[in-house]
C-alpha cells in the first residue's frame, strides 16, 4: 500500500502550474467564450525529469497516474494554478493562494551528497499578486506574478524548510491547432533556511571534496519555463513542458554541492475528465 504522505505529494505536484505542470486548468474556454464548467472530476497520468535542485547535475525521474479536481467558484477556487481562496479580483488585480513544489531525490544517489540527509518532497503555498499587464488571447497576454509561499516536506511530516518568493512576467497565447501556448520568466529568491536545505554543508558533513559550506539567502535561480497544453475532445487534454533553471549570479554559486550552472526539467501528461457540473463556472 503507498504511503499515504508520499501520495498527498504527489497529488499536490499534480497541481504545480507552470512548475510541475502535469495537470494545469484542463478546460481552457474558446476566445471570447466562458464555457469552463464549475467543477470537474478525472484522471492524470504523466512522467517528469527532473533536476534534483537547481545547481544539480543529478536528475529525478517519475511516473503516476492519480485522480485530480477542479472548481472554479468565484472566490473558492481548485485548480492548475491556485488552490483555496481567490480574495480580490478585478480587471487588472487578483489576489489568491499559490502551490507549486518538486519531487525529493535520496542523498546516495548523487555523489557530491552522499552521507548527507535525503531531500524530501516539498509542497509550496501562499499568497500571490496577479497584475494584467495586457494583450488578448489571440495576440499575446502579459501578466506579473509576485507570490510568496512557504515550503514544506511532505516526507518529514510537514516540516517547515523556508520562505520563497518568485517574481516573474508570463506570456501566453493560442495557437493554430487548438493548441495553448504558456512561457514565463522568474527569479527564485530564498530564505536563509530554504538556501540551507539545498546547498549546506555542516561540518559533520564535510569531506576531503566537499568542504563545510554555509549557505545564504538571496537569489535561488533564474528561472524559464514553456507548456502547451490541447484539448483533443471534451474528456482529453494532452500536456508538454519543459523549464530551465540556471544558477548564475546565484547566492550560493559557490557552494561544494552546485555540480553544474544550468540544468533542465521536462515531462508530459495526459487527462481524462469523469464527471463535470453542468453548472458554468462564473469567470
Amino acid at each position: 500500500m503507498p504511503n499515504p504522505r508520499r501520495f498527498l505529494a504527489l497529488a499536490a505536484c499534480i497541481a504545480l502550474g507552470a512548475t510541475s505542470a502535469i495537470a494545469q486548468d484542463a478546460a481552457a474556454p474558446a476566445a471570447g467564450t466562458n464555457t469552463r464548467p464549475l467543477w470537474e472530476i478525472g484522471v492524470v497520468a504523466g512522467g517528469i525529469s527532473q533536476q534534483a535542485y537547481p545547481g544539480s547535475d543529478r536528475q529525478v525521474n517519475r511516473g503516476l497516474v492519480l485522480p485530480w479536481a477542479t472548481y472554479r467558484g468565484r472566490y473558492l477556487r481548485a485548480d492548475g494554478e491556485s488552490i483555496g481562496v481567490r480574495a480580490v479580483r478585478t480587471p487588472v488585480y487578483e489576489f489568491d493562494i499559490s502551490v507549486a513544489g518538486a519531487f525529493g531525490s535520496r542523498a546516495n544517489d548523487d555523489p557530491v551528497r552522499r552521507g548527507m540527509p535525503d531531500l524530501g518532497t516539498l509542497v509550496e503555498f501562499g499568497p500571490r499578486l496577479r497584475v494584467n499587464l495586457g494583450g488578448t488571447a489571440q495576440d499575446g497576454l502579459w501578466r506579473l506574478d509576485l507570490p510568496l509561499r512557504g515550503v514544506f516536506d511532505i516526507s518529514d511530516s510537514f516540516a517547515y524548510r523556508g520562505t520563497i518568493f518568485q517574481p516573474g512576467v508570463s506570456w501566453s497565447r493560442r495557437l493554430p491547432g487548438a493548441w495553448n501556448l504558456g512561457t514565463s520568466a522568474s527569479l527564485v529568491i530564498a530564505d536563509e533556511r530554504l538556501s540551507s536545505t539545498f546547498y549546506e554543508v555542516e561540518p559533520v558533513y564535510a569531506t576531503a571534496t566537499r568542504p563545510a559550506y554555509e549557505a545564504k539567502a538571496g537569489l535561488l535561480a533564474t528561472r524559464l519555463s514553456a507548456s502547451l497544453t490541447k484539448n483533443l475532445s471534451r474528456d482529453w487534454t494532452v500536456y508538454l513542458f519543459a523549464r530551465a533553471d540556471t544558477v548564475a549570479g546565484a547566492a550560493n554559486r559557490h557552494s561544494p554541492l552546485v555540480s553544474r550552472t544550468t540544468g533542465f526539467t521536462a515531462g508530459a501528461g495526459l487527462s481524462w475528465t469523469w464527471l463535470r457540473s453542468s453548472e458554468a463556472a462564473s469567470d
